[in-house]
């Protein structure tokens, strides 16, 4: 592998790793804050993407799809709470059952909706305008919108990181991170505060999906493969921690990226070798904490 193709494959291993902290940051919340096991949140994924291609269609422009998505995405988020999760709390099997049940839902919903030109067939949303081209990178042509995908990735890592550590929301969803029943002895309002933390989620999980259409494309069971990459990047990095969401996905990104190139055999054999590595030596993740109680 010359300098140059190392240099790509690098470039490459960081945008992955930037959409993968999008998608996984929301989950490691999740999980984290709520102890929920929501396995829908690749189809909250897939369903932002396809969100997205209808409000590109209908406005002619990708920016407004990227605010659109995640809000709508949220506002599903606190429909689905309270409906389906707030009862089920502390009953993993169940979580895992429910939320299992709503992906494959929202799937056929998708797979149903030719009529919206969503279905069942191969779709792709366009680069949104200035994006849509390529520049000189030590000699050779990179698209430009990966490199627009690592700066926002790092712009919204900034933001929570600053809602999380700056604001008394973020002081609260740190509190119930490391123990949710003093925080509701205390008399904050957990329910409350555990829907709107569902929605957050979920509208990251509808940002990375339209962050990632252009590139990806769009069709029935990408959530699947979302999924599973959001999974081992929260259990790598640690859950509930916005720290081991970025530490995750710089080692499960790259990782990914240069074992398809140098072992596409045993591409995801070697990012599970390494989540295998980390649990070895650090049950509770590069960063992650040892949760208090529930």
């Amino acid at each position: 592998m010359t300098f140059e193709d190392a240099l790509q494959q690098a470039l490459n291993g960081l945008s992955f790793g930037a959409l993968l902290f999008i998608l996984a940051a929301g989950l490691s919340l999740i999980f984290g804050m709520m102890d929920v096991v929501n396995l829908a949140h690749g189809a909250f994924y897939m369903l932002g993407a396809y969100v997205a291609l209808s409000v590109t269609r209908a406005t002619g422009s990708f920016w407004i799809a990227l605010i659109v998505a995640p809000l709508a995405l949220a506002a599903f988020g606190l429909i689905i709470e309270p409906l389906l999760l707030r009862r089920l709390r502390g009953r993993h099997l169940d979580q895992v059952l429910i939320t299992i049940g709503l992906s494959l839902v929202i799937a056929d919903f998708i797979r149903l909706r030719d009529d919206w030109g969503w279905g069942a067939t191969v779709r792709s949303l366009p680069f949104p305008a200035g994006l849509d081209r390529s520049i000189q990178i030590a000699g050779s042509d990179y698209p430009t919108y990966r490199l627009f995908v690592i700066a926002f990735s790092a712009a919204l890592a900034f933001l929570l990181y600053v809602l999380h550590r700056r604001t008394r929301l973020g002081a609260l969803v740190r509190a119930g991170v490391g123990d949710a029943q003093m925080l509701s002895a205390l008399g904050v309002d957990t329910d409350r505060l555990f829907t709107l933390t569902f929605a957050v989620g979920a509208g990251l999980a509808g940002l990375a999906g339209v962050v990632a259409a252009p590139v990806f494309g769009l069709q029935p069971g990408m959530d699947i493969d979302a999924l599973i990459y959001s999974l081992i990047v929260v259990v790598v990095g640690g859950l509930g921690s916005l720290s081991g969401a970025i530490a995750g996905s710089a080692v499960v990104g790259p990782a990914d990226t240069f074992g398809k190139v140098l072992f596409p055999q045993f591409a995801l054999a070697l990012i599970f070798a390494i989540m295998a590595l980390v649990l070895l030596f650090r049950p509770t993740g590069l960063l992650g904490r040892v949760r208090i109680g529930r």
